[in-house]
């Protein structure tokens, strides 16, 4: 961290307690008895309402700990269940910690579910004040940033109508207005932009990264790799609520995406009730164990269980990246293939000769169906994945991630001089 702290969080944990009645009613009068019978217990100060129960311990949060300066953008990823919700609203101060401590240098406009901080029944406009007196602002503040707020939200039109009637997008993009505009000196925002459409989420993240460049700190929770591979300088990756990764957005990432694998280059389906399925898929990588050096050639191997009387099919593959993005899609019918199926199993090669990916982590996305057009009878997303190495390519500089997708071939010539 370089510069003053604008956020600290010393060794944070949330814990949850989670109980499970064990007892059944029979009728609704047994039910209301118990339930009676439990009240009476707590005013008595008897533990013997927690007899019935059987508690645990979650904890969301466990032992968290780091620094943010001033002026960062730094992205919060995770798997669901990880723990980022959670930590956002302790940062918020919506819940309390269990352990642990938390300083804020500064005042905090979040965005964390859509209408959190609204009235339903005011309108935009009486929202807007409402949102920055919270804050701390005077109406003169707030007045000086109004029309900016409105014209960035685009319902100019519905700004005096109550919220309540506004529909989930309308009140992201009133919600991110007021927070993105609003004068505090934090700025954190949860994955509620995926409610907006793509032209107004562009228009948020390029919001967001203006915030930081005039010295207001970002944190931004998203599942969008893309998003935070665009916006972020740096990342924090939770699992199972605890710190698993902190640094740079691009290392970060890495550890994130390596850990989404689901197998590295083999597909194997469990017990499958589909009479049609795809049995096991298979990238053969120039070195194995998943690591492919850049232009050898790439097979992938299907292996097809098709139902009795299943007389064609249709089987296709997509190659994407770490946001899930198809780079390639290749396709074959069995009708153009020799003795595809035989006894109810087909299997399938199908060979690159050059592919010219760029380094970084692959994912195979696999589709199988009767025929072109006809709806999906199984999709395996990111059903295996594999790595793309150019340690045996040597070049006078390194070779550097997020650098492009694919090399292409290019011819270099000087041309002479004009007359």
């Amino acid at each position: 961290m370089t510069g003053p702290p604008a956020i600290r969080v010393e060794r944070l944990s949330k814990r949850y307690r989670i109980a499970r009645r064990r007892e059944s009613h029979a009728t609704l009068r047994d039910l209301l008895a118990a339930k009676a019978a439990g009240v009476a217990a707590r005013l008595r100060g008897s533990r013997d309402a927690q007899a019935s129960a059987d508690v645990r311990d979650f904890w969301a949060l466990k032992d968290v700990s780091f620094e943010i300066a001033k002026g960062e953008r730094v992205g919060i990823i995770g798997r669901n269940g990880a723990g980022k919700s959670t930590l956002l609203k302790v940062l918020c101060r919506i819940t309390e910690p269990t352990q642990g401590r938390v300083e804020m240098f500064g005042r905090v406009a979040s965005l964390l579910e859509v209408g959190t901080g609204f009235h339903p029944e005011l309108s935009g406009r009486e929202n807007v004040y409402l949102n920055g007196a919270i804050l701390g602002m005077t109406r003169a503040e707030i007045r000086a940033s109004f029309d900016e707020i409105v014209a960035f939200s685009e319902i100019d039109e519905f700004i005096d109508t109550p919220v309540k009637r506004y529909s989930s997008g309308m009140y992201v993009r009133l919600a991110f207005a007021v927070a993105a505009h609003l004068r505090s000196e934090i700025l954190i925002v949860d994955e509620v932009l995926a409610v907006g459409d793509l032209a107004f989420q562009r228009k948020c993240l390029g919001k967001i990264r203006d915030a930081s460049e005039h010295g207001r700190t970002v944190l931004f929770v998203s599942h969008s790799i893309e998003a935070i591979q665009s916006l972020t300088t740096s990342c924090i990756l939770l699992a199972d609520g605890e710190t698993r990764a902190m640094g740079g957005t691009p290392e970060v990432l890495d550890t994130y995406v390596s850990a989404l694998a689901k197998s590295v280059s083999r597909y194997q389906s469990p017990a499958s009730q589909r009479p049609s399925h795809i049995v096991a898929i298979e990238v053969q990588t120039s070195h194995g164990n998943g690591v492919h050096a850049f232009g050898r050639p790439l097979a992938l191997r299907f292996k097809v269980r098709l139902a009795a009387g299943m007389s064609r099919f249709f089987l296709s593959f997509q190659i994407c990246d770490v946001s899930n993005k198809p780079l390639t899609h290749l396709w074959v019918a069995s009708d153009e293939l020799a003795d595809a199926a035989h006894e109810g199993t087909a299997s399938l090669v199908c060979t690159i000769p050059n592919p010219r990916l760029y380094m970084g982590r692959y994912f195979v996305t696999a589709h199988l169906s009767e025929g072109h057009g006809k709806p999906h009878i199984e999709t395996l997303e990111s059903a295996c994945s594999f790595e793309v190495s150019m340690h045996e390519r040597s070049r006078e500089y390194a070779w550097r991630a997020n650098d492009c997708v694919y090399l292409e071939e290019g011819h270099w010539s000087v041309e002479g001089e004009a007359a």
